[in-house]
């Protein structure tokens, strides 16, 4: 049996609640409401003239008020944007190709951010045994700006990112659900 230190252990206890009520939350979503625009001019993925979808990017940092975003695009948000592409600051190499790809479909969508956020999980998992230490140490050159922070800096933020934006998913499905699409 894996030895985790404290922090460790309470961390990865928290990223797989944080998943399970993300990804529970999820359940049966269906294409309509992974596309749906409440507003007019969302931020969401849109399928471009070679068929694939790929995330709309965001406009300036300082637009007022802050652009509105689809869940499919929250998903895409918390899966590749930020679980996925966090991958830069581990042992291994960056997955290459287009980080705006990603499904245009509710189903294809959820399965791919289960698959970055365990494949997250596990970096960090791997960081914390046996023991706390490696995952408290800094992450080093590979990280840039961020080399004198630490591994667990890194989980927090990423923890951060992936339960503020799956409260944001349950309240889009929620209006949804109870309406919001016919309005």
């Amino acid at each position: 049996m894996t030895q985790y230190g404290p922090v460790t252990r309470d961390l990865l206890s928290t990223f797989d609640e944080v998943r399970a009520r993300t990804l529970g939350r999820l359940g049966g979503l269906t294409d309509a409401e992974y596309l749906w625009e409440p507003v007019p001019s969302c931020v969401t993925l849109r399928a471009g003239a070679d068929g694939a979808f790929r995330a709309d990017p965001l406009p300036a940092q300082d637009a007022v008020p802050a652009p509105f975003t689809t869940i499919g695009w929250r998903i895409w948000h918390i899966g590749a944007d930020c679980l996925r592409s966090y991958g830069r600051f581990f042992e291994d190499q960056p997955q290459g190709g287009d980080p705006r790809l990603w499904p245009g479909t509710a189903t294809e969508g959820v399965q791919l951010l289960a698959e970055d956020w365990s494949r997250f999980r596990a970096r960090i998992e791997a960081l914390g045994s046996p023991g706390d230490d490696r995952l408290l140490q800094p992450m080093g050159p590979r990280a840039g700006g961020y080399s004198q922070e630490s591994y667990l800096l890194l989980a927090l933020h990423a923890l951060d990112e992936a339960a503020h934006h799956g409260a944001e998913l349950g309240v889009l499905r929620d209006l949804y659900l109870h309406g919001g699409a016919g309005r």
